[in-house]
């Protein structure tokens, strides 16, 4: 497999150090600090991008890949406001499309865990459900994207909850995500359901980035050949 790295921070080498141990070949890495390299000539060189770079040029590295016509994993988040429009694109160019807001094995079965919970709890309305979320102090987006895909799933399933809030809530409709960003943290999410005589609460926490570096490798494996729009989800089989 021929990868093109589009991002080449802690996530981007991490991704290097799994796919080189596969046999991969990474052919092109795009850093801030070589922007003329990213042409659709060098990006057709590859057989599958991996993205992996910053809220504000995540739109533009997306489209230029399916300009390319290669297939695009996107692990950058921050950005979902304009999702649609790039499912719209991703149709026009006949292209290939996987995002994830996290590509661990161990998250995306968590998410699993969280709906099933959800759904369970909803006939409990005693428990009254909160999150927290802690990650490295280089993050620059607050709730993380698997705060905001793990809130959306407790939404879909709370029918008392009706929107998520980044801050300490006394509305009781209101899905409270506390925000910490410490040190090195690669990434910690708890989800708890507190009541007057106990609590139950559920957590992931990650050791490295290894895991996501590996998921997002498995996930340019499964997309190569492919049409149309995937997740997680559709490569573990959830």
């Amino acid at each position: 497999m021929k990868i093109a790295l589009i991002g080449y921070g802690k996530m981007g080498k991490a991704i290097e150090e799994i796919a080189m141990a596969n046999g991969d070949e990474v052919v092109l890495k795009i850093t801030i600090d070589n922007t003329e390299d990213f042409t659709v000539e060098n990006l057709q060189k590859a057989g599958v991008a991996i993205e992996f770079s910053t809220p504000h040029s995540a739109v533009g590295n997306i489209k230029k890949c399916f300009d390319a016509g290669i297939p695009v994993v996107c692990g950058t988040t921050g950005w979902l406001k304009d999702l649609d429009a790039i499912k719209e694109y991703c149709a026009q160019k006949q292209g290939a499309f996987l995002y994830a807001s996290n590509f661990s094995i161990g998250v995306n079965l968590f998410f699993a865990l969280n709906k099933y919970l959800a759904s369970l709890m909803n006939a409990h309305n005693e428990y009254d459900v909160s999150m927290e979320e802690v990650h490295h102090t280089q993050k620059k987006d607050a709730p993380s994207g698997t705060a905001i895909t793990l809130a959306e799933q407790i939404l879909e399933n709370i029918k008392s909850k009706n929107n998520w809030v980044n801050n300490v809530t006394d509305n009781s409709s209101e899905l409270e995500i506390t925000s910490k960003r410490e040190g090195d943290v690669p990434g910690i999410h708890t989800i708890k359901y507190n009541s007057p005589n106990d609590y139950i609460e559920i957590t992931h926490s990650a050791y490295n980035r290894k895991g996501f570096a590996a998921g997002a490798v498995q996930a340019a494996k499964f997309i190569i050949d492919k049409k149309g729009i995937f997740s997680m989800q559709d490569v573990l089989g959830l």
